[in-house]
């Protein structure tokens, strides 16, 4: 029985196990306490496609061999920059999601010079990339509090009314904001579904796993997997790690476009510094570990923790109204799953 039972929660993985249970006890939570559940719904579908991107720039980097990208901030902020620029220059219609492509468009540039200039970096530090990516992402982001004052924007949403830089938080609602949460978008039993963001969210994992059946994808993965045999094979690991490096930014920039326009903000200054956290955590939670991760474990790691964390506010809000205990379960979660990821390296299969 003990055998049996083992096998099943490594099979499953002890931390998806958690979560699951942690999820199914918050929703029952919700249904007992008469929690609107269509909004609940329509919530727990949003965040998981808003934020499954950011999850999805954790499988490049790991497939790669470098491990979880807790340097995502630089990809996030390539993101930022591009739709500023976009809002700067006018280019902001949502006719065929004109202003949405746009703000791709000018962040791959920076997206792919920055992530290429990172690889370079990370091959320099083999075997500290983890510890050497957070310190870098928190970097790029205190740099960036000095660049969001000094550079020479004028549109008059971005900028304070009064004094130089941009405002903390620049709003979406005139130009792109929400785009994909109304394309196509519809209701069914009082859930909203966000057709578009579903659409683009799985369409990005589609051309994650078609990369990876490539044979370019399959030398990364090779590379990632055994270095030394990739050597032997003749696959250059080094240049392969650049490659994971770039894609894995690139898709940080695509996806803080995609979360930016379906929360309807441009979030600047600190508010990248932790955004790789939950990013990393959710793959863990989905069944990927620091050397090997699967798409699947994209899907099923952002919806169980977006999932989580979104019902269990309203839920800890109403059993304890006078403290904050959302945010530290937030806390607890995220952080519990990386650590708990993090004690299995070098123990990996």
């Amino acid at each position: 029985m003990k055998d049996t039972l083992r096998k099943f929660v490594k099979s499953i993985g002890l931390p998806r196990l958690i979560i699951t249970l942690m999820f199914i006890g918050i929703c029952i939570a919700a249904i007992v306490l008469k929690l609107p559940f269509g909004m609940l719904a329509s919530d727990v579908i949003r965040r998981f496609g808003m934020f499954g991107i950011l999850a999805l720039a954790m499988v490049p980097s790991i497939q790669c061999g470098t491990g979880p990208n807790f340097a995502l901030p630089i990809g996030i902020i390539c993101g930022l920059l591009g739709s500023l620029m976009a809002i700067e220059f006018g280019l902001t219609s949502k006719a065929l999601g004109y202003g949405f492509i746009s703000a791709i468009l000018i962040s791959l540039p920076f997206a792919i010079l920055t992530g290429w200039a990172y690889g370079l970096m990370l091959n320099k530090i083999k075997g500290s990339e983890m510890l050497v990516a957070t310190y870098t992402g928190f970097s790029i982001v205190s740099f960036m509090q000095i660049g969001w004052v000094t550079l020479p924007f004028k549109h008059p949403e971005m900028i304070w009314p009064i004094g130089k830089g941009l405002r903390v938080t620049v709003s979406l609602d005139s130009t792109f904001g929400e785009f994909l949460n109304k394309f196509w978008g519809f209701s069914i039993g009082g859930v909203y579904i966000p057709t578009g963001l579903l659409l683009f969210f799985f369409g990005c994992c589609l051309l994650v796993w078609l990369f990876s059946r490539s044979k370019s994808g399959i030398e990364m993965y090779t590379a990632g997997a055994n270095p030394k045999f990739a050597a032997a094979s003749g696959i250059n690991v080094d240049k392969n790690r650049v490659l994971g490096t770039v894609l894995s930014t690139v898709i940080g920039a695509v996806g803080i476009i995609v979360y930016s326009l379906s929360f309807g903000y441009l979030q600047l200054y600190l508010a990248p510094l932790y955004m790789a956290f939950p990013a990393v955590a959710a793959v863990l939670i989905g069944g990927a570990s620091t050397s090997k991760v699967k798409i699947s474990h994209v899907l099923i790691g952002t919806f169980l923790f977006q999932g989580m964390l979104t019902i269990a506010v309203p839920v800890a809000n109403q059993l304890f109204p006078e403290g904050n205990l959302s945010e530290v379960l937030r806390q607890i979660v995220q952080n519990g799953i990386i650590l708990y990821a993090l004690t299995k390296v070098g123990r990996e299969a």
